[in-house]
């Protein structure tokens, strides 16, 4: 199998911030055999190496020096069905969106609530991304991955994952050590129907729908496009920060002074802050300096309006934290992985 290999690709088009960055090497596979062949190719042992995705989690400060993979494995297929459940195994270069909108097709219940979260389906155990009272994990039974010191092919239950709020092994000890390859998702054939959130409920309400996985779907792409900008027009990474979680003791002192703090309950002892809220309760709201700046419908929202560098999307972030912590001894931590 010959293996062609671009050099000084530009990467622009391939990140949703849409920076401009060029990868020394650049290889896009979209089977198996393709990444187990660009895996054993010479070039991989001395050039460090990047997994590129959906591209829709990362912000690259500089070029980067070493080869990109873009993986762009497809496939969706059902694997098992019974009465209850339907177990449906997708490549992990697949587009999550369109795979919400499959299974919502296909009236499965599950990840509806994840719907326009940008980005690739490997990406989601990685990152355990969440909306709306729901999360990955909820769902994910499996994931198969390749080992990239043994070259073999792997996988981990649910519960190897070692899921946590935005996180999982695979940000922690299985990072830069493996490739995701498909990811197994056990979807339910009763409704959910999780409204939990009170926008979702609202939203539904406007739109005189009754609850079902193509409803939800549908008032969770309303919701969120009227939020969040379109990337092919202005370039961002959705939410920029993780939203924190503190003590309850620390919330209650905060709230003597600002009552209406937007938190969720974790657990007894701690909660869940609206990082969006936190930002905006500290001017930065709208915030433009030349093409970087925060967006103005939601604060959690960094963008490039045009020629921003990933440098300056960095500092403006760096700036933000500190005011965070100065006004409310909060320290907010990015979402996005910076290149």
């Amino acid at each position: 199998m010959s293996i062609s290999i671009e050099k000084n690709y530009p990467l622009d088009n391939l990140n949703t911030f849409n920076i401009s960055a060029k990868a020394k090497f650049f290889y896009e596979f979209n089977t198996l055999e393709k990444l187990k062949g660009i895996l054993s190719h010479k070039l991989l042992k001395t050039e460090k190496s990047f997994i590129l995705g959906g591209g829709s989690n990362i912000l690259f400060s500089k070029d980067f020096d070493g080869i990109v993979l873009k993986n762009s494995i497809e496939g969706i297929h059902i694997t098992k069905d019974n009465n209850n459940h339907t177990e449906v195994e997708v490549g992990s270069g697949e587009n999550w969106h369109e795979f919400v909108l499959w299974s919502v097709k296909k009236n499965l219940s599950g990840i509806e609530n994840l719907a326009l979260i940008p980005g690739s389906v490997g990406a989601s155990p990685i990152q355990n991304i969440g909306a709306y009272g729901c999360e990955a994990k909820d769902t994910i039974k499996k994931v198969q991955f390749i080992d990239l010191e043994s070259k073999s092919i792997k996988e981990l239950t649910n519960s190897e994952c070692d899921f946590s709020y935005r996180s999982s092994i695979f940000k922690k000890d299985l990072k830069g050590k493996c490739i995701i390859t498909k990811v197994t998702f056990l979807l339910k054939k009763k409704p959910i129907n999780n409204i939990s959130y009170g926008a979702v409920a609202n939203e539904l309400s406007a739109l005189k729908s009754q609850a079902s996985p193509q409803s939800i779907c549908n008032a969770i792409i309303n919701i969120r496009s009227r939020k969040l900008p379109d990337p092919q027009k202005i370039g961002n990474s959705g939410s920029f920060f993780k939203n924190p979680i503190i003590s309850n003791l620390k919330l209650k002192k905060i709230k003597e002074k600002y009552p209406e703090i937007i938190n969720y309950t974790q657990s007894k002892t701690h909660s869940k802050i609206a990082a969006g809220w936190l930002i905006e309760m500290t001017g930065w709201k709208g915030y433009r300096k030349d093409d970087f700046g925060v967006y103005d419908k939601q604060a959690l929202v960094l963008v490039n309006y045009g020629q921003a560098s990933g440098n300056e999307i960095i500092e403006l972030s760096k700036k933000i934290q500190q005011s965070v912590l100065d006004k409310f001894d909060i320290m907010i931590n990015p979402e996005v992985n910076i290149i």
